[in-house]
């Protein structure tokens, strides 16, 4: 347990950041001086940034964020980073894509590493991660949202998270096209580095989070550990105990 306190000793700690110029299209003046996590509730922005007057319309022919329209396009820079679901028995769910899929556990997160609400198993493959969680309190928002979700859609996919190069400019550049805002880009840390993020949602309700991890080496975000020995640990055609 002690290796574990000092593991994630500075978990979700969410410091300020202030978003300067940085040109046109990536967001001029954008102040992100708040602390702010991933249970926010959703909200939209009217004409794009924050400076922009509530229903002020951009010129013909320019984006909210400046731009003109030949630069409209694809999300700039994603790649898929994990796939997360909410089952009702992240450990059984975790065993039976180890059998069926071949795929071997990376990172765990649960009440015995700081996370009080949630059960979450890492999985990986060739080109592929799967996180599985499941609840094990409501507490906050989160534990809700989880919950709530179980038992409208059942068992399923809740976020689609995407790898981005800038977590700022991808951002603003899906919220000035219409993405729904749950949470403005973010840090978090532990002793393997530093982790931004930020939370946007499309129709459908599933989340994406975008994702920079440049700066960190830990197994897959703050508040996970690799598994331990008695952990779903893939060895060769069989998983231990």
């Amino acid at each position: 347990m002690t290796e574990i306190a000092a593991e994630h000793a500075t978990v979700h700690t969410f410091p300020t950041r202030t978003r300067t110029d940085m040109g046109p299209g990536r967001g001029a003046g954008y102040d992100l001086a708040r602390e702010i996590g991933p249970d926010a509730e959703p909200r939209t922005r009217p004409g794009g940034h924050p400076g922009n007057a509530p229903g002020t319309a951009p010129a013909p022919g320019v984006t909210a964020t400046g731009a003109t329209d030949d630069d409209a396009g694809p999300l700039p820079g994603g790649r898929t980073d994990a796939v997360v679901f909410v089952v009702r028995d992240a450990e059984r769910a975790a065993r039976r894509y180890l059998d069926l899929l071949g795929l071997s556990c990376s990172a765990y997160a649960g009440p015995d590493t700081g996370e009080p609400e949630t059960v979450s198993y890492v999985l990986q493959g060739p080109g592929s991660r799967f996180v599985l969680t499941s609840v094990v309190q409501v507490i906050g928002e989160r534990g809700r949202t989880l919950a709530a979700h179980l038992v409208t859609h059942g068992e399923g996919v809740v976020d689609l998270s995407v790898a981005v190069p800038d977590v700022h400019y991808a951002y603003d550049f899906a919220v000035d096209r219409g993405a729904r805002s749950y949470a403005e880009p973010y840090e978090t840390q532990d002793r393997h580095g530093t982790v931004l993020l930020a939370v946007i949602g499309a129709p459908g309700g599933i989340r994406h989070t975008l994702v920079d991890r440049s700066r960190y080496t830990g197994p897959y975000l703050p508040g996970f550990v690799a598994p331990a020995a008695g952990r779903i640990v893939r060895t060769g055609a069989s998983s231990t105990d």
